[in-house]
């Protein structure tokens, strides 16, 4: 039963994982652009669920609606205004921009918030639901739920959507994307935007299980490159699946060697994955 235990922990911990990889997953893919600012765009996003709640009260599900747009608007600007102008870089170029542009958001929240770590507790708390002798927390229960619906709702518009039918296209030929008359530049700055906004509202999310701080965005953005590792760059259900897989490696990993531990485990898997299936479990390879 206590395995059981475990493995519940680990679906719903792989589930936050995937919503935090997927944007991430998506800019790479499409851009070509390892975005190290999306660990900082996560902590902002539980910041504004944080300071929503504590002065106006809102929930978290509530300050959804308000991250999705607001991280939206502010990644196609960024993206727009400053990432374009070198987009057909060499990728060191954009990684030295991305980390530059971090380093002045982080800092900038560091001077905000300071280094000290907060919490968004509700207030009366939600309590546990108990499945025979499985316990979870109905707070983590309904951030999974919302973490899954997201991550399915980015699927769906680039599978539906005219918009998402064009950041597929660029992602698998630009010049013939361009030939048949996409803007590639506004693409990018839409796909880019899609990133920033399940960032920011993965950070909604993750403000209710864990510490809120600027120190955090760092491990979330090794999360999110072992799951794009695992699951293979560019594809929404592979980080659907790397989410999961890390999130169950990560759980049974601290059960067996302590949780100390877990993050050792987990970048110990990113290595394997990289010598042995560097395109991820749904990745293909030769693919760029």
């Amino acid at each position: 039963m206590f395995t059981l235990q475990i493995l519940v922990n680990g679906v719903v911990l792989g589930s936050l994982y995937a919503c935090i990889a997927a944007g991430f997953s998506l800019v790479w893919g499409v851009l070509n652009v390892i975005n190290l600012m999306h660990g900082s765009f996560i902590v902002l996003g539980s910041y504004l669920a944080w300071g929503a709640y504590n002065a106006m009260g809102l929930s978290p599900w509530a300050t959804l609606l308000i991250a999705a747009p607001v991280f939206f608007v502010f990644g196609y600007l960024i993206q727009r205004g400053v990432l374009n102008r070198v987009i057909a870089a060499p990728v060191l170029v954009t990684l030295t921009l991305t980390f530059g542009l971090d380093l002045m958001l982080n800092n900038a929240m560091l001077l905000a918030f300071k280094a000290d770590y907060r919490k968004l507790i509700l207030d009366p708390p939600l309590g546990t639901v108990a499945f025979g002798s499985v316990v979870v927390p109905v707070d983590r229960l309904v951030a999974m739920v919302f973490a899954l619906v997201l991550t399915g709702a980015l699927y769906l518009i680039l599978r539906k959507s005219r918009v998402g039918r064009a950041i597929v296209a660029v992602r698998l030929d630009r010049d013939a994307a361009t030939l048949m008359g996409v803007n590639v530049q506004s693409i990018y700055a839409a796909a880019f935007a899609f990133g920033a906004a399940m960032a920011g509202c993965a950070g909604v999310l993750l403000a209710l299980i864990f510490p809120i701080s600027p120190l955090s965005a760092m491990p979330y953005l090794g999360k999110a490159f072992v799951v794009c590792v695992l699951g293979g760059l560019g594809s929404v259900p592979g980080a659907v699946l790397g989410g999961l897989v890390l999130g169950l490696v990560e759980s049974f990993g601290a059960l067996a060697f302590g949780p100390e531990h877990a993050v050792t485990i987990s970048f110990a898997l990113l290595i394997l994955f990289l010598i042995f299936r560097p395109q991820g479990l749904l990745g293909k390879r030769g693919f760029e």
